[in-house]
């Protein structure tokens, strides 16, 4: 394998632009490797949050006042980055949501409610976040419709030679993580929709990993429906998007009623708006939105397939340091990743190791990482994980070393 470190573009000079970075944890400059739990924001979207509660904050598209308007033009705005973002067909194409959780959800109970039927089938990986996995469990349990799986090769990525066994025309969705939160392996997301579409079969990606680390283009990819979560790439936190192919969302009813997503209301019945605001009952999360403009802003101009290509080598570099270190064992495929690395150690709870690297500064997660089923399956009770965004560097995931063997030391 080539050294990662010499193909790293420089990013560490984006590294200033987020606050919350420049502190000190427990006496030591901190080291935060949790980015794909939640990653920090940089100050230009923390001044576009500040500048619509001081200037525009009311609600959208229900006033004619002024600020109103401003606030519609700036949610739509943020709306319209999104769609051009993930080059969408249009921005109607966009729902926002909570995050990629609630827009699964929304696919499992509206879409879901209307389609499924006992003897149909959906297909999901092994690998699967629980966000990916128990909406589509209670669609099954609501609809009759069953569960299949595609399984995992033993280096942690799909088995694809078990396509055909699986994918057959009873499968009515097919929904997979585009990269593994627990693994760090990158689906092959093109491949997986065509093959679906050519069953018939309606496709869902789970890119709560990737939309924020590398292009993301529906149309290539060739999806159905899209989710990921705006607080993964540098925006607020409760705000997320669902991409819906037009001629799906057009004939999928909506989820949650309310305020906003109808045409006219009776006492006995109403009718709906079109997509998007069919999906978006009520008081939208609009400084989210616009947060999240400003966060689509900050990585356009960074340009994706730099960050992909720092990610990965930060990860491609952790990967191999960690594995030599005497004691640890980590997971997943040992080429193409996503940024970040799951390990163990032989003799240390991940909870125990990751509380150890919190006293050093080091913020890691500890835990089942929302995938217990594939946990179980591979043995593990849980693992560490370090994952690394734009603001991380190369003297970062030296410390990290430094520390993990101190703490090989302190627990032998």
């Amino acid at each position: 394998m080539s050294d990662p470190k010499s193909h790293r573009p420089s990013l560490e000079s984006y590294r200033s632009e987020f606050p919350i970075l420049h502190q000190t944890v427990n006496g030591a400059p901190l080291v935060y490797f949790d980015n794909a739990a939640t990653t920090q924001k940089p100050r230009a979207v923390i001044d576009a949050l500040v500048h619509y509660y001081e200037h525009d904050n009311a609600n959208v598209h229900r006033g004619i006042h002024l600020l109103s308007n401003r606030a519609t033009d700036a949610f739509e705005a943020a709306r319209a980055k999104v769609a051009g973002y993930l080059n969408a067909a249009a921005p109607s194409e966009i729902v926002f949501t909570r995050g990629t959780t609630e827009a699964i959800n929304l696919v499992a109970n509206a879409w879901g409610n209307a389609n499924l039927k006992p003897g149909d089938v959906i297909l999901l990986t092994e690998m699967e976040h629980h966000s990916n996995l128990v909406p589509w469990q209670q669609a099954a349990q609501r609809t009759g419709a069953q569960l299949r799986f595609i399984p995992l090769t033993d280096s942690g990525t799909l088995d694809l030679s078990q396509l055909d066994r699986l994918l057959t025309p009873e499968v009515k969705l097919l929904s997979f993580t585009h990269i593994s939160n627990f693994l760090g392996t990158i689906n092959p997301a093109s491949l997986l929709c065509a093959r679906a579409r050519a069953v018939g079969a309606t496709s869902v990606v789970d890119a709560a990993q990737s939309a924020g680390h590398m292009q993301v283009d529906v149309q290539a990819i060739g999806c159905d429906f899209l989710a990921f979560s705006g607080h993964k790439m540098c925006a607020p936190t409760g705000i997320g998007v669902l991409y819906g192919r037009a001629s799906i969302l057009e004939q999928t009813p909506p989820w949650q009623g309310g305020g906003e997503m109808i045409l006219s209301v009776r006492y006995e019945s109403s009718t709906y708006k079109q997509a998007p605001s069919r999906f978006e009952a009520g008081t939208p999360n609009i400084a989210g939105a616009i947060g999240l403009g400003a966060a689509i802003d900050y990585i356009e101009a960074i340009g994706r397939d730099a960050l992909q290509e720092h990610d990965q080598a930060l990860a491609l570099d952790a990967y191999a340091r960690i594995g030599a270190l005497p004691g640890y064992r980590v997971v997943g495929p040992t080429g193409d990743r996503g940024g970040l690395v799951s390990f163990v150690h032989e003799s240390v709870h991940p909870h125990d190791l990751t509380s150890y690297c919190d006293q050093k500064g080091l913020a890691l997660r500890g835990g089942h990482h929302c995938n217990q089923p594939l946990m179980r399956k591979l043995g593990f009770p849980s693992t560490s994980r370090a994952s690394f965004y734009l603001y991380n560097t190369t003297a970062e995931v030296d410390r990290m070393i430094e520390i993990l063997a101190e703490a090989h030391r302190f627990f032998s």
